[in-house]
This record gives C-alpha cells, structure tokens and sequence, in this order.
C-alpha cells in the first residue's frame, strides 16, 4: 500500500502511527458564489481525472463523495528560515450532485483568498473542513480557487504501528526543510483536498524554493524555471499518492527497464550510502515487469526525507533515510526489499486502487506478497518455509489485529492487511501456479489501470479468469478469525 516498511527476510512485520493537529480557522469575506451558469472554461482536458467516488464506510469524516476533482493546480512557494508555506491551489471540481457548499479537507494553515468560477466567495476552516458556500449542479464543473499561508503541520494518524508518532502530513524539518508522509490522509496539510481514496485526479504541482533548495514532488519532472520546480500528473493520482519534499538535493538521473527515467533525490554524503541501493531500481524494476507487465508510469525514483518509513508515493517513492540505520549490508538489504514492496504498489495501489480503505488488502497484500517472493530470491529460502512463516504470523495477527478484509478504524495498516492478505495470495498461486497466477496479476492491473476497484471486482475477475470459483478461498482468507486450513 503506501508509507509502509517491511519484512526482512521472512522475519518482520509492518506497523504505523498517530498524531493530533489543531485546525486553524480563517475565513475570508465575500458573498457566496453561484455556478448555475454554464460554464465559461473547457474542462475536456481534465476529464482523464473523472472519479466514481465512493464515501469511505472507515473513515466517513474524511472526504466528500459530493466532489470529484478533476485536477489540481498548485502554485507553493517555501520560505525555510520562516517556515512559511504559501500556496494558490486551484481545482477543477465536478459536483455529482447538487449542493449549496463547496467542502474539502483542509487543515493547520489559513485562508486569504477564495474564488468560485472567477466570483468572490467566502472560505471558512473549522475541524481540518473548508467550506465555501457555492450553488453546484451534478456534472457541472466549477473551479475553485484558493490562496492560503501557514507553517504546514501534521494531522492524527488512527493506528499503533511503530511510526506512529511521526503523524500525518508536511511538517519543517530542522535544517529548514520540508517533508510529508499521509496516508490514508494528510495532503490537506499542504492543500485543500479530497481526502477520499476513490477520488483520483490530475496534478500540476509547481514549487519556489530559495536558491540553494531543491523540491521534489510526485509525477513526471517538468522543467526547472529558476527556482520554480515543476512536477505534472497526467495519469489519475489519489490525493494520499502525492508527496513534497524541499531540501538541499542532489538529483540523480539513471534509465529503467525500456528507458523510463528515473530520477533521485538525495542530500550530498548523508545519502550517499544509500545511492547503489537507488541505483538498483532497474534491476528491481525488470524483477516485477518479468511477473506483473510493463511498468505503469513514463517515469519513476524516489526522494529521501526524514522519516523512519516509507511510502509508494506515485511515480516517485518517499523513502525515510532512517532505514539506512548505520548502512551495513543488512541495512542496505533490508532498503532493497522496501523499495520493492514500494515499487510494487505502483501496479498495486496507484495504477489499481481501492474505492475505500476497507480493502486495504488490495494494495498492501500484494506488495507484501511481491517483497516474499524477492526476499526469497535474496535469501534462498523454499515455499516450505514461506508457508510455515507466513501460518505463524498470520495466526497472530488474526488474533490480535483481525482478518484483514475486516480492519478497524483505530488499526489502519497494521499489519493484518500486509501479512495475511500476502497469505491468501499465496494460496491463490499455488493453487494456479506461477505462469497462470502472474498472467492473472498482469491482467488485473492492465484491464483496470488507472480506476478504483473492489473485493467483489477482484473476486469476479479471478473466477471469470480461471473459469473457477475462488469465491470460497478469498473471503475465508479475508474474512476469517482464525487462520483458514
């Protein structure tokens, strides 16, 4: 799934965290505005950012299934002696109903300006919502704008693992920096968003940094106009999905698998010890292309910051250097093997994603799956101990944390969803064997790019593909309180 590290060998465990914010409110003053006009802009080229959004059962005080944004366009400007972050964020908003209100997540900065359709409107923070009265007819489009400022600040994060206290969300470094990890949200830290994981959208993220800083973001590197750093996705993106990070960089540039670019961020002699691992990435890369197709995105890499995770943040990893530890060989291997399971999301969680995070499994299952079996390359241990490793743990997990097509709302991504939702995979491909179960995988991923899918789609694919009923099998694994037999 997403900000995750993972096993070594067939060893560990993937855990999580938590944190508190106090939302800031800051409204502007201006009559409310209408968009019962039709609209005066084009929004044909935002329609690859079309939704079937889907409120979230998990989490409903997240997220607004009223909206489905087509795209975001942020202008971000970060002062590091200050630590003020300055944002224009506009957004091209199809309504798919009527509303009289515009509501996003938004949290810990504050409002200067807001716009409806070119009109003045007001904009009022309260408890991590903006709301901006507007009158909004189903399909037709809007586009918000919003001008905000603040020292960025991370949010609660609803679980125990053992990151928990890095929070959610952008946050100051000490050298002035800046850096974000947010899943199931915290991009409303930087921007106002959509907080839902079946609203996926298009992104132009444009930041100025001072001379000297360098910004990384998600999607494909644009042009570097002074100190304006461009990034643009033009592929569907989950807001959990994007990333930010500011900091005294150096940028490594290598060619993947049929010349996709790839390109690291990495501060000078700090990272330095990390960037052969990096540097493995079109290896790796090839490994998950020869069982899952050609890799999904036109270009790829990561960013070091400071947390002490990592996460498959699209088209660019957000990777905690704190996984480097004292960088001996286990340390490196162990960086091998998440950035793996990172990559793997790319097919698994970005290019296929959940409609909500109940079927967290779907993402995290198999890239924990996919890390096993390279582990099992690394390591040269046979299925036999996969197997007793894998029954092990998951009996524990089940006990502890519940099945993992079940999660609770105070234990997101724990490792229930990683470990057992990896053990139902792997007695899917033993039942089918490796050539029918990597078509299978490939095919999935081909046939529902850039979309949200669910267990029943999932379920539905597999029997329909195989010309067998694997119903019985997936919903045991996934629903069972005890280890199924």
């Amino acid at each position: 799934m997403r900000r995750s590290f993972t096993a070594v060998a067939v060893a560990a465990t993937v855990l999580c965290g938590a944190c508190t914010d106090k939302p800031t409110a800051a409204p502007t003053t201006a009559p409310s505005a209408s968009s019962s006009a039709a609209p005066a802009i084009d929004y044909t080229a935002w329609q690859a950012g079309k939704s079937t959004t889907v409120a979230d059962k998990l989490y409903p005080e997240h997220g607004n299934a009223g909206l489905d944004v087509l795209q975001y366009d942020l202008k971000l400007d970060w002062n590091p002696t200050k630590k003020i972050l300055t944002g224009t964020a506009t957004l091209r908003i199809r309504p798919t109903a009527a509303a009289s209100e515009i509501k996003l997540d938004f949290a810990n900065l504050s409002v200067d300006k807001v716009t409806v359709d070119d009109a003045p409107a007001t904009g009022t923070l309260a408890k991590q919502k903006l709301t901006v009265p507007a009158q909004l007819v189903a399909d037709q489009p809007v586009t918000l704008v919003v001008d905000y400022h603040g020292t960025p600040k991370q949010v609660a994060f609803p679980s125990h693992r053992t990151d928990a206290k890095e929070g959610l969300g952008l946050r100051p470094a000490a050298n002035g920096g800046l850096w974000t990890m947010q899943e199931p949200w915290g991009a409303m830290t930087w921007y106002p968003a959509n907080e839902l994981v079946s609203d996926k959208a298009m992104y132009d993220i444009a930041i100025t940094v001072p001379t000297g800083w360098v910004a990384a973001a998600n999607g494909t590197p644009g042009p570097v106009e002074g100190n304006t750093y461009r990034y643009t996705s033009t592929v569907p993106t989950a807001a959990y999905l994007t990333t930010l990070a500011v900091d005294k960089y150096k940028k490594v540039t290598q060619a993947g698998p049929h010349g996709v670019k790839l390109t690291y961020f990495v501060m000078p002699k700090t990272d330095d010890k990390l960037l052969p691992v990096l540097k493995k990435s079109p290896q790796l890369l090839t490994w998950l292309e020869e069982r899952l197709g050609k890799y999904p995105f036109e270009t790829g890499g990561a960013l070091l910051n400071g947390s002490v995770s990592a996460m498959e943040t699209q088209q660019m990893l957000s990777i905690g250097r704190s996984l480097v530890g004292k960088g001996t060989k286990d340390d490196l291997s162990y960086v091998e093997e998440t950035l793996v399971h990172e990559y793997a999301h790319q097919w698994f969680g970005d290019t296929v994603t959940p409609s909500t995070w109940t079927d967290l499994w779907l993402n995290e299952g198999f890239a924990q799956y996919l890390q096993y079996l390279y582990e099992q390359k690394l390591y040269k241990f046979g299925d036999a101990e996969l197997e007793t490793f894998l029954r092990k743990r998951d009996a524990e997990l089940r006990k502890s944390v519940g099945p993992p097509g079940k999660p609770k709302a105070a234990n997101f991504a724990e490792s229930n969803v990683y470990v057992c939702g990896a053990a139902m995979l792997k007695e899917l491909n033993d039942a089918l064997g490796d050539k029918k179960f990597f078509a299978l995988m490939t095919a999935w991923v081909a046939e529902h790019k850039d979309t949200n899918q669910d267990r029943a789609a999932f379920i539905a694919f597999v029997n329909q593909n195989t010309g067998k009923d694997f119903s019985k099998l997936i919903n045991t694994w996934l629903d069972s309180k005890t280890t199924p037999k």
